[in-house]
C-alpha cells in the first residue's frame, strides 16, 4: 500500500515506539492544560466540591454524628476529612467520563484518531490532567479542613494518602473513560455515574462509622473499595492499622486498571 492510499486511521494504528508515545502524551497533556487555561470555569468543580462538602458535613452532620461517636464536632472533623480525601479521585473520575464524551460528540476525538499518534496516549493524557485537577482539589480540601479544625499529625501519612487516592482515582478513570466512549451523551455518563457512585459513597465508612449499619449493609461496606481507601487514609493520617485496607485498596486499583484500560483503548480505537 502506497503512502498516498494510506488512510489516516491506518496510519494511527501503525506500531508506535515508546518514546513517541511519551512525546505524544506530553503534547496532549499540554493541550489539555492550555484548554483549562482558556476555560477556567472548568476548574469550578475542583474548587467548590471540597469546600461545599467539607462545610456541609462538618456543620450540618458533624455535631450529631460526632456525639454518636462519643465526642463532638471536633472529633467528627478528624474522622470525615480523610474520608472526603478518598472521594476526590472518585468525583474527578466521573468528570473525565463526561468530558471525554463531550469531546467525542464535538468531533475533537475524530481529529485525534486521524493523526498518527498512539491511541493510548490520548487517554493517558486525559487521566494525567484529571489527576492534576484532583491534586488541586485535595489541596483546597486540606486548606478548608485546617480552617475548620483538622489536625495534621502525620505529614508523611497525609502525602501517602494523597498518593493512594490518586492511584485509586486513576483506576476509576479508566472505567469512566470507557463509559465516555460507549454512552451516547454526557448526560448518560453522568446518570450512570450517579447510579454507581452514590451507593458506593454512602454505603461506606466515608461519612460515618459502619458499626450502626444493618448487617447486610456492613457486609457491603466490607467489600466497598471506598471504605478501604477511607480507612487507610485515616490510619495513615491519624495513626492506626493500615495493612489490610491498604492491600484491599491496591488490589481494587490494579484490578480495575488491568480490566478496564484495555477495554477503554479498544473502544476508543474502534468507535464509529
Amino acid at each position: 500500500m502506497s503512502a498516498a492510499t494510506l488512510t489516516p486511521t491506518a496510519a494511527g494504528d501503525a506500531p508506535i515506539p515508546l518514546r513517541a508515545h511519551l512525546r505524544h502524551t506530553g503534547a496532549l497533556i499540554r493541550r489539555n492544560l492550555l484548554w483549562i487555561r482558556q476555560d477556567p470555569e472548568s476548574m469550578f468543580d475542583a474548587i467548590l466540591f471540597p469546600v461545599i462538602f467539607t462545610l456541609l458535613f462538618v456543620y450540618v452532620f458533624g455535631g450529631s454524628i460526632g456525639a454518636s461517636m462519643g465526642g463532638g464536632q471536633d472529633q467528627y472533623v478528624q474522622y470525615v476529612v480523610p474520608g472526603l480525601m478518598a472521594m476526590m479521585g472518585m468525583n474527578m473520575a466521573q468528570g473525565v467520563g463526561t468530558g471525554f464524551n463531550t469531546d467525542f460528540n464535538s468531533g475533537v476525538m475524530d481529529r485525534f484518531r486521524s493523526l498518527p499518534i498512539g491511541r493510548g496516549s490520548v487517554l493517558v493524557a486525559k487521566i494525567a490532567v484529571e489527576l492534576l485537577r484532583m491534586l488541586f482539589a485535595t489541596v483546597v480540601l486540606m486548606i478548608v479542613a485546617v480552617l475548620v479544625g483538622f489536625d495534621i499529625t502525620h505529614w508523611t501519612g497525609m502525602l501517602a494518602s494523597i498518593g493512594l487516592s490518586a492511584v485509586f482515582g486513576s483506576a476509576l478513570m479508566w472505567v469512566f473513560l470507557t463509559l465516555g466512549v460507549v454512552m451516547k451523551s454526557a448526560q448518560s455518563v453522568q446518570a450512570m455515574g450517579f447510579l454507581v457512585l452514590m451507593p458506593l459513597q454512602f454505603g461506606s465508612s466515608i461519612f460515618a462509622p459502619t458499626a450502626s449499619m444493618p448487617g447486610w449493609l456492613q457486609n457491603f461496606t466490607d467489600y466497598n473499595p471506598l471504605s478501604a481507601l477511607a480507612d487507610t487514609a485515616r490510619g495513615l493520617m491519624l495513626g492506626g492499622p493500615v495493612a489490610h485496607d491498604l492491600w484491599v485498596t491496591l488490589a481494587w486499583s490494579v484490578g480495575l486498571t488491568a480490566a478496564m484500560a484495555p477495554v477503554a483503548i479498544h473502544k476508543f480505537r474502534t468507535k464509529n
